[in-house]
């Protein structure tokens, strides 16, 4: 070990209020010690890259048969046509969906299998069963147009919305460290129902289009013109409401703990009514009326997509106000400097940390600043990753895991500290969430209409690739010098 490795210890790991430091934290082991997320041996159905492949085969499969039930269904033009003008809305509602995942965002992965699974598995799932009760109901009953009316109002809503439900429940089970409280609910939910809506506008939309072939209808008085403005214009949020309502179960049961067992199982199942309720109300607008489908659509769904919004924004700003109360801990044991739980507590400074160490660092080489943007962004995830974990810790029993998952993050913040740190410090200071105490000297820190042509705050050297799975191994994040340099002990 070298000798400046000796005199910069690493930091102290906090101990949560009323515990001992030995019960379940322990000391942070040396970085030669840190060992995350084993390699399993054994069995082939309990490897990685097996089960990955194997989801990707079955949804591949299931779209497959999608594809070619909706395109019997349709036609080859009206598939294209329903194809073109289904993917429309799918770019904006994604966005939106990633957008309020911004504090702490989840792995893509984890959305596009929900995206996946709703386009190919679910919607497989639902054409399959509602035809054959829809079916069924006409034969027992010998009345086609009740049989039609019944399926859409109770049958369809009950197994689409479970069909959907399924993607959450999984992510929810086996991805539970990316699925933390109501937003992660929300938009992986968002993300299913975004991918179902884009196969149904598929499946409608050519249908629409095959009836105009039929009857000569062209422009806007067509069914094409008039299922694309009500689908597609009017309530492109409309299958992502519903089943928010699931994801929004699915996020309370998250937060609720380990000691409320009752409420984690019945929360995401009251959800679950509440989102075929709302269906079932949606696709029996038609029987209030001819003005019905107007009247629920005002009354009902926009107040409901407005109330939605409020909660996930609101639930946005309650995550970041945790990182402002977990993170001084850290910052008080020299993980962090003062400023940086305040920086992270605000997304006009995290961007402006981004914007400052791409700047910095990007003035010679382009890539060399995206890099250090990159790390930044991350430094911020798993920043938000830590203070959630803290505070369900704090709130709830520890996880038996808790120990080793915060020196994880803590390992992850430590490898990203030399450039996000400064950035992050100086973004305090632009914003005005940081003053310095009285007697203190001032941050220099460049202006933002001047870039520095070296990145002064930084060690001369180079930047660090960043990780993009935890436990990632980076050769020049071990070397022996180049990260030595380390805060004092609280």
């Amino acid at each position: 070990m070298s000798e400046g490795y000796e005199q910069h210890q690493q930091p102290a790991v906090p101990v949560l209020e009323e515990q001992r430091l030995d019960e379940f934290l322990g000391a942070v082991p040396e970085r030669g010690q840190w060992r995350y997320r084993p390699r399993r041996v054994g069995m082939v159905w309990r490897s990685k890259a097996f089960r990955a492949g194997a989801v990707i085969v079955v949804l591949a499969l299931c779209g497959l048969l999608i594809l070619s039930m909706v395109r019997e269904q349709t036609g080859t033009q009206g598939f294209l046509v329903g194809l073109g003008l289904a993917v429309l809305p799918v770019p904006l509602l994604m966005a939106a969906f990633r957008w309020l995942d911004r504090v702490e965002p989840g792995p893509w992965r984890n959305l596009l299998f929900a995206f996946a699974w709703g386009a190919c598995a679910a919607a497989l799932v639902a054409i399959i069963a509602n035809t054959f009760a829809t079916r069924w109901i006409a034969t027992a009953t010998a009345d086609p147009a009740s049989a039609d009316t019944l399926g859409a109002t109770v049958i369809a809503p009950v197994v689409e919305e479970s069909a959907k439900a399924a993607a959450v429940l999984l992510i929810f089970l086996f991805r539970r460290r990316e699925f933390s409280g109501v937003v992660d609910g929300i938009v992986v939910a968002g993300f299913t129902a975004t991918g179902f809506a884009f196969t149904e506008n598929i499946l409608y939309l050519g249908n629409a289009f095959g009836e105009d072939q039929e009857l000569g209808t062209t422009g806007l008085a067509s069914v094409t013109a008039g299922t694309f403005f009500v689908r597609v214009v009017m309530s492109p949020f409309a299958h992502p409401l519903f089943t928010v309502l699931t994801g929004i179960g699915f996020g309370v049961a998250a937060v609720a703990g380990r000691r409320h067992r009752v409420r984690r199982v019945l929360l995401p199942v009251l959800g679950l009514l509440l989102a075929m309720g709302m269906h079932a109300l949606w696709n029996g607008s038609s029987a209030f009326g001819p003005y019905g489908f107007y009247a629920v659509y005002g009354v009902f769904m926009v107040p409901v997509f407005g109330l939605v919004t409020w909660l996930a924004v609101w639930t946005r700003q309650r995550e970041l106000r945790t990182l402002a109360t977990e993170l001084p801990v850290y910052a008080a044991a020299g993980w962090l400097t003062p400023a940086e739980p305040l920086s992270l507590a605000s997304m006009r400074a995290r961007g402006m940390a981004r914007d400052m160490a791409r700047h910095w660092h990007g003035t010679t080489d382009r890539a060399r600043g995206k890099a250090a943007a990159q790390a930044v962004a991350e430094y911020e995830a798993f920043a938000t990753s830590l203070a959630v974990l803290r505070r369900r810790a704090r709130r709830d029993t520890p996880g038996p895991d808790f120990a080793e998952r915060e020196q994880e993050l803590l390992h992850h913040l430590w490898q990203r500290r030399e450039v996000a740190g400064p950035a992050l410090t100086y973004a305090a200071h632009a914003t005005g969430r940081f003053r310095a105490r009285r007697g203190t000297a001032p941050v220099a820190v460049p202006s933002p209409r001047r870039f520095p042509q070296q990145p002064a705050p930084y060690p001369q050297q180079q930047l660090p690739a960043p990780h993009r799975h935890y436990g990632g191994y980076n050769p020049y994040l071990h070397d022996g010098h180049q990260r030595d340099s380390r805060p004092p002990s609280a």
